[in-house]
């Protein structure tokens, strides 16, 4: 008995039959040549925050990486699986992309589990440990009085796009290629309720809507 999801079967069919047709050419070439794009995103696994679809990008044109909360830990070589790491050296020794860009995005689940210290985050389970890519051993992020509970997560998810980008900087073969200017770094931030992006401003470290940084 086939039990793979009707609704993956269904949206397959659509589009096979309305884009694909548009675009086979597309594909027959990718297929042929490979993938080549400038373009990394390092996002969150969240359905709801999409980079193909909030960038509007067809096949091949961006290379994504998705976790919990969007986070790039550090540089640490060791006998252990790192996927987000794997991917990162794949996407910059191999495919020499020239930009990555980490985008966060409001409402985030992970973030929001870390505000509130409820229970994913109790010792021994793979999200709290993912979690501690947050911070650096020994540093906290508080709420201070003057802010909301929205305030404080609204500013904590924009400290995990930061602290991802400083983290990237860890890895000697992005370093070196970002030193060079071959490989640009970005920050963004993705309001899920409006549609909205913002960028960061790399001198203020502030984020700035889209429809100021054209």
């Amino acid at each position: 008995m086939l039990t793979f999801p009707k609704q993956l079967i269904e949206g397959h069919r659509a589009f096979a039959t309305h884009r694909l047709p548009g675009e086979q050419n597309r594909y027959r070439e990718l297929s042929l040549r490979g993938q080549s794009p400038e373009i990394m995103v390092i996002g969150c696994c969240d359905s709801r925050v999409s980079p193909e679809v909030i960038f509007d990008v067809g096949p091949g044109e961006i290379f994504v990486v998705r976790n919990i909360a969007n986070l790039v830990p550090v540089h640490q070589p060791d006998a252990y699986a790192h996927g987000v790491s794997a991917a990162l050296e794949y996407a910059v020794t191999v495919l020499q992309i020239k930009h990555i860009v980490v985008l966060g995005h409001a409402q985030c689940g992970g973030i929001r589990a870390f505000v509130d210290k409820t229970e994913p985050l109790t010792p021994g389970d793979f999200i709290g440990r993912w979690m501690q890519t947050l911070t650096k051993p020994g540093e906290t992020i508080e709420q201070n009085e003057l802010e909301s509970v929205q305030q404080f997560t609204s500013r904590v998810e924009k400290a995990a796009v930061l602290r991802s980008l400083d983290n990237l900087m860890t890895f000697p073969f992005v370093r070196q290629r970002v030193e060079d200017a071959h490989v640009h770094l970005h920050g963004a931030y993705f309001g899920v309720a409006e549609g909205a992006l913002f960028v960061l401003d790399k001198e203020t470290r502030e984020f700035r809507s889209v429809s100021e940084a054209v």
